[in-house]
This record gives C-alpha cells, structure tokens and sequence, in this order.
C-alpha cells in the first residue's frame, strides 16, 4: 500500500481542530505571534506523511535549498488535489484562524477581510492569477537549515501559516529547532524557539502581526527559520492558506 493510500484511512482531522484551545492559541498569538498546536497528527499520520517525500506523483516541483541560497535541505510542495488529511487539516484550521486574521486587521485599521471558508479565499486567489498550491513537506538531513524567511508567494496573503512536525525529536533527529524572529520598531530583534513533539502544529504569523504600543497598535515584522539539525533527519509538513502565481 502506497503512503498516500495509508493516509486515506486514517480519520477527518475536523474534530481535532474543533476540540483545540482557541481562546489560547488566540491568546498566545496575540502575545507572542506564534501558538502551538499539541497533538494534531498520529504518529501514523506523521510516518504516512513523511513517507510520502519519497514518491513523485503527490508533488507539483522540488526545491533544493542551497541552489537558492535559502539554507540547506530540501522540501517538495504538494500538487492538487491535496492528500486528504493535508486538505482536511487546511480546511479546518482556516475559519478559526481567518477570525483571528481579522481581528488583527482590524487592530492594524487594514480594511481586508477574510472570508469565513478557505474555498471562498482561494478562488480569490485563483482570480488573482495566484493557483498553484503552497501546502509542502520538507525534509532536513544532518548539517541542513533554513534561513529566516516569510513565505509570501503573491498579492494576496493570509496572515497566519501553520507547520507540523513530523518526525521524533531525540529520536528521528537532534537540533533543528523551530525559530522565529520578531523585528520591532527602534528595538533590538527578538527571537523565539518553539519546541515541538512528533504530530504537535506551531501556527505563526506570516509576515506582520500587531503589537499594542503606548499609543495603540503598530505592526511588527515575523520571519522564521530552521536552526541546524545536527544528526538524524527532519520532515515537516507546512500549510499555506494562499496559494502561488
């Protein structure tokens, strides 16, 4: 049985969706621009879904890292239509986190609104020009990394982006820790590290999130990044709301 028939079996992701904190995860969100999303995937679901890096059928291209200067390591980025746990957890997770999207626009007096369904935002994208899916695995093997970044892709961006891990840290590899930057105004940078177990999400802001000032809310800019794994090998799976022209 192929990984992508393994992952058929396993159940809708929604309820699990349904049944996470998100007055704390808005609430981490607001404080730290990231929140962590604990036990979302099964273990059998991690191994499906890294298992499927090394087919060639569930993937629209490659990107090797080095060739780009974007660190070292690899990811793939998934073709439609998407394996069914990957486009059940995207649909799930999107309605919770357009509320929480929106209520940073309007902290920012940005005047976009989300809508309420991923498919209503998507065929936004789509007549933007912008339909290439962005949901990816990645994989990092000993010495690999990801310089900080922010996965943007076009016009239209959604806020918030969500990345789960999929391998057994201590076990399946060492290092490659999560990080994210924060740039604030006339500040120094700050930095957070996210530790994460096998099936546990980090859901993080894409490029700015809002920060309350003496003098209301002002935007601060987020980048994220792979610190460098020093044995073993990593998977990841990242969902991305927008797609890409």
């Amino acid at each position: 049985m192929s990984a992508a028939a393994s992952l058929a079996r396993e159940r809708n992701p929604g309820e699990r969706v349904r049944a996470l904190d998100w007055s704390g995860i808005a609430a981490d969100l607001d404080r730290e621009g990231a929140a962590r999303l604990p036990g979302l995937l099964s273990a059998a679901e991690c191994r499906g879904l890294a298992a499927l890096y090394g087919e060639e059928k569930p993937f629209r291209s490659r990107i090797v890292m080095a060739r780009h200067g974007f660190g070292r390591g690899e990811y793939k980025y998934l073709a439609y239509p998407l394996p069914e746990i990957v486009a059940g957890l995207r649909a799930a997770l999107y309605p919770p986190l357009a509320a929480i999207a929106n209520r940073w626009n309007e902290n920012l007096s940005l005047s976009e609104r989300y809508p309420g369904k991923l498919a209503e935002f998507l065929s936004f994208c789509h007549e933007a020009g912008q339909e290439r899916p962005t949901p990816l695995l990645l994989q990092y093997d000993a010495g690999d990394y990801n310089c900080l970044h922010q996965d943007l892709y076009g016009a239209l961006v959604f806020p918030l982006q969500v990345a789960f891990l999929l391998s057994v840290p201590e076990q399946d590899f060492k290092g490659g820790e999560f990080v994210l930057v924060e740039t604030r105004p006339r500040q120094q940078s700050r930095a957070l590290v996210m530790p994460l177990a096998q099936g546990d999400g980090v859901v993080f802001a894409v490029n700015h999130r809002p920060v309350r000032g003496t003098r209301g809310f002002h935007r601060v800019a987020m980048r994220h990044g792979v610190s460098a794994v020093r044995a073993g090998r990593r998977h990841v799976l990242g969902i991305i709301f927008h797609d890409a022209k």
